[in-house]
């Protein structure tokens, strides 16, 4: 018998229940140590608030966020020590141009001498969506941006500059029952209608991928497509926001019919060939710490309709950023991003990193704890309603502010509430609470950070917590209610302490 006879009357490798990390750990750091009663007179000073505890003290996993967190590889550490600071033109920034145009397509990275005008780089994605709504909000009054899912700061830049943001989650999001894998689809019924209507409002429709507001849920290449054909139908041009665009692809890959046998490289270019131009924290899919971009298409829809946008932005990047050419960024971050551009869209990683959150989140199925499903690519959200259903929670208690305080002082992890207080709004004049359409409790977990045994542990706790869930009370604002972006400022005390 030769030795590929004897391999295959073994179990194949890919039927194994546990399989290997695609890395080794380089360098570990030890985390603080801190006793619950720390934690919570530290939680205590921050009025509840998990934004201003100390990250320091956080001795679980710190799930608030997946941005700029990622623990880099020993590529972009290398890539670190070969960054040019200089002030115009540094090196990194044509190796940027490259990886840019590789993963995203040629079209939107113009390589034509000279400085080009349809590539903006920034310290970060907010400060993208700052600019372009900048500008997009000088065109007039009565504006609207529709999207599949506003996130907070993306939907506060667009408010801020007098536009109002629309949310037009897919029906399979707003059913519990639905096993779609693309709950992040744009609702295209809504989205046509909303067109038809008022298209003279829209200078511009966003799709969010993966759509964090609606549970880090993909969008498929279809409603991609179709999304941009109905808004060109209107002369809209559609724009991404595209933090997560590896790992909206990686689902693609896995889920959509046509797509099993195409590379991931293959399916983000056929992505953004339906786009006009997009916005992007590369603190995500970038794999880096700090960065962003905004990018517009050569020959789409936007630099046609609105011509005279990039010179605007132009100028606002060099008032608020510096040169265009590092755009606020040091050197050394924009050769790690060249770098993370293409660790992100390998397999091997995509395949281990969106597993691990689904292993995540199973932990959790396990414990019977109410969650959404199927899980996304980038965080696992717990239901807020369904984990306090039973109990006196009421909508107003906001028991996702509560849940994620306790989790905090108890067991050490930080989570983000990201739904009733989050993304409500109160009218002081009135003294009415606007809730929005989910209630959400986010784990977003760090790219190679934490490994299953350190997310299984965090399934653990919320366990505890939900066997004791009619003792959690809810909480009074004492600071905050009223002001924009809230869950950034508030703070919070507990109804009842006394449980």
């Amino acid at each position: 018998m030769n030795t590929n006879d004897l391999i295959r009357t073994f179990t194949p490798e890919a039927q194994r229940k546990v399989q290997p990390r695609p890395y080794f750990n380089h360098s570990v750091e030890f985390k603080g140590l801190y006793t619950p009663q720390e934690r919570t007179r530290a939680l205590d000073e921050a009025g509840l608030n998990v934004f201003n505890f100390p990250a320091d003290m956080v001795t679980g996993c710190d799930l608030l966020s997946d941005s700029g967190t990622t623990t880099m590889s020993n590529e972009q550490w290398a890539a670190l020590h070969l960054g040019d600071e200089s002030y115009g033109s540094n090196r990194g920034y044509f190796k940027l141009r490259e990886a840019i145009r590789e993963t995203f397509g040629s079209e939107y990275f113009s390589d034509r001498p000279g400085l080009v005008h349809n590539a903006f780089i920034f310290h970060q994605g907010r400060s993208c969506e700052d600019a372009l709504f900048t500008t997009l909000g000088a065109l007039g009054s009565n504006l609207l941006i529709p999207n599949n899912g506003h996130f907070d700061t993306t939907q506060a830049n667009i408010e801020a500059n007098h536009i109002e943001a629309l949310n037009l989650f897919s029906p399979e999001l707003r059913n519990p029952a639905s096993s779609s894998h693309f709950k992040g689809n744009m609702d295209v019924q809504r989205f046509e209608e909303l067109l038809k209507n008022s298209n003279d409002r829209i200078p511009v429709a966003y799709l969010t991928l993966t759509n964090n507001t609606g549970g880090g849920q993909p969008v498929s290449m279809a409603n991609i497509k179709e999304v941009f054909l109905i808004a060109h139908l209107y002369h809209v041009p559609l724009f991404f926001d595209a933090c997560r665009f590896a790992e909206n692809a990686w689902f693609i890959k896995q889920f959509e019919e046509g797509y099993t046998e195409r590379s991931i490289p293959e399916i983000v270019h056929e992505m953004f060939t339906y786009a006009d131009g997009f916005t992007i924290s590369f603190k995500k899919d970038g794999m880096v710490n700090m960065g962003g971009g905004l990018f517009f298409k050569e020959g789409g829809l936007f630099l046609d309709k609105y011509p005279h946008i990039p010179d605007a932005i132009f100028n606002y990047q060099i008032q608020k950023e510096g040169h265009p050419t590092y755009g606020g960024l040091s050197g050394r971050d924009i050769m790690a991003l060249a770098v993370g551009l293409k660790v992100s869209a390998r397999d091997e990683y995509l395949e281990y990193r969106i597993g691990q959150v689904k292993r995540f989140g199973n932990h959790i199925l396990d414990y019977g704890l109410p969650i959404l499903e199927p899980t996304g690519g980038h965080a696992v959200y717990l239901d807020v309603n369904r984990f306090f259903e039973g109990t006196k929670m009421q909508p107003g208690d906001f028991g996702g502010i509560s849940l994620t305080a306790l989790l905090l002082s108890a067991y050490g992890t930080r989570g983000c509430e990201l739904g009733y207080f989050a993304f409500g709004t109160w009218n002081p004049a009135t003294g009415e609470e606007k809730l929005p359409e989910v209630n959400f409790v986010r784990f977003a977990v760090p790219r190679l950070r934490y490994e299953d045994a350190d997310l299984e542990s965090v399934a653990e706790s919320l366990k505890l917590l939900h066997d004791r869930r009619d003792r959690i009370p809810g909480v009074e604002i004492t600071y905050g209610r009223e002001l924009a972006l809230r869950h950034f400022k508030a703070r919070f005390r507990f109804k009842d302490i006394n449980v």
